[in-house]
């Protein structure tokens, strides 16, 4: 017999939605075939089977979240194989992630609930996920009186909250701070918003691990800006020269692709900002990979342009495009998206004139670009009109320094106002 567990589909991921079966048991299946789809917290992504066997087993539904990495969630059996095992004994790989359940009901549970009781009056054991464990003993539901609607009887986290509407939920002056819906639930009771005057969304993956990362990112990493405007007339007036002479062949530049283009080269002009920290030294990279900020339902991704020194305008224009669409469908591929070594954030087309982003770890600094606007500009002591945009630079200081930062943003400016420079 061979267990087919919830894959790791990205160096951060933790766990994942189960979002759909493209097999059943009684299937027969090769290496290669997909076999169910998985939801991370920024994509949807296929699974595909690495052993050959017919399934026999389907431990974990569709549509269950919080399946944590690793947990067994089908199996095989190979060619000429043993059956499958009986449903409780094919119940014990669901609690088989033993640290993260003892982690869930090591959780000190509030005074007036009673604890998820571990057995049946009749002896037989409570099969229950560890989400369903902490739910209940959360809400005051005893485990002995559900039904479990998971994999052979399994009780999951469904079954709970079906069962939690009659039971007393724990005072919010007892409870510890429990993750997710719940400590939001407490904290917005705690500063005198009545429960009933809002509508809750639960958090999805990816706004989980949004609030996980930038959380971390902020508090730990010493960050500080630089701005800077930069006049984009000329820029303006060569990207209408090269979108004609790109006419027929349908692709058309962005100004956000002149800001990509040159971001990487003023990080080759200036290699100390392309760098990264880490415990063991300063990562200095071979490429500038620069990652762009795409804003889609529910969050936010950053697909990565590689070696964006390396490329002329209409391939970033192509590629940009491409990554951009298919961040939006949820369709980018893990390597896609993980890594870069420089951010641009750009929110110019909503008209705002300047902010600051929070920098995209493990990444040295990231660039906010604002909108391009008319504004008076002083030039040889006489008022004039010029298109200027304003972006600001935030830096990582434990790599890069204030002097270092202001160099790249003296070389971006310079290619920026005379995109000629960033061509030759």
């Amino acid at each position: 017999m061979t267990d087919i567990l919830m894959p790791a589909l990205s160096p951060t991921m933790e766990e994942g939605v189960l979002t759909k079966w493209h097999v059943k048991v009684g299937d027969v299946v090769k290496a290669g075939d997909v076999i169910a789809e998985i939801e991370t917290d920024k994509a949807t992504m296929e699974v595909e089977a690495v052993d050959e066997g017919e399934v026999t087993n389907i431990l974990v539904a569709e549509g269950t979240e919080g399946v944590k990495v690793n947990t067994p969630i089908a199996r095989l059996k190979d060619e000429g194989g043993a059956a499958a095992p009986a449903p409780k004994a094919a119940a014990a790989p669901a609690e088989a992630p033993k640290a993260e359940q003892s982690k869930a009901e090591a959780a000190p549970a509030p005074a007036a609930a009673p604890k998820a009781a571990p057995a049946r009056a009749d002896g037989e054991r409570v099969f229950a996920s560890p989400l369903a464990r902490r739910i209940a003993a959360q809400n005051g539901v005893d485990l002995k009186a559900v039904k479990g609607t998971g994999p052979h009887g399994r009780i999951v986290k469904r079954d709970v909250e079906g069962a939690k509407g009659g039971a007393q939920a724990p005072a919010a002056s007892t409870a510890p701070a429990p993750a997710g819906e719940v400590r939001k639930v407490q904290s917005l009771a705690q500063m005198g918003i009545p429960d009933g005057s809002y509508d809750l969304i639960p958090l999805d993956g990816m706004r989980k691990a949004i609030a996980r990362r930038l959380t971390d990112s902020f508090r730990d990493v010493p960050h500080f800006p630089l701005t800077i405007d930069c006049e984009i007339d000329g820029l303006l007036a060569s990207r209408a020269r090269v979108n004609a002479m790109l006419e027929k062949s349908g692709v058309k530049v962005s100004v956000n692709d002149f800001v990509i283009k040159a971001s990487a080269m003023a990080l080759k002009a200036v290699p100390e900002a392309n760098a990264s920290y880490s415990p063991e030294g300063i990562a200095m990279h071979h490429h500038a990979d620069v990652a762009m900020a795409v804003a889609i339902d529910g969050g936010l991704i950053t697909p990565i342009i590689r070696a964006a020194e390396t490329k002329s305008l209409s391939q970033i224009a192509t590629e940009s495009k491409d990554l951009a669409k298919r961040a939006r469908d949820r369709k980018l591929k893990p390597e896609e998206f993980q890594g870069g070594t420089f951010s641009v954030s750009n929110l110019g087309m909503f008209g705002i004139q300047s902010f600051a982003s929070i920098i995209n770890e493990p990444q040295g600094a990231i660039m906010s670009v604002g909108a391009g606007e008319q504004r008076p500009v002083v030039k040889n002591g006489q008022l004039a009109i010029a298109t200027v945009m304003t972006v600001t630079l935030t830096c990582d200081h434990r790599v890069v320094d204030g002097a270092v930062g202001a160099r790249f943003l003296q070389a971006f400016k310079a290619m920026i106002e005379d995109p000629v420079t960033m061509l030759a």
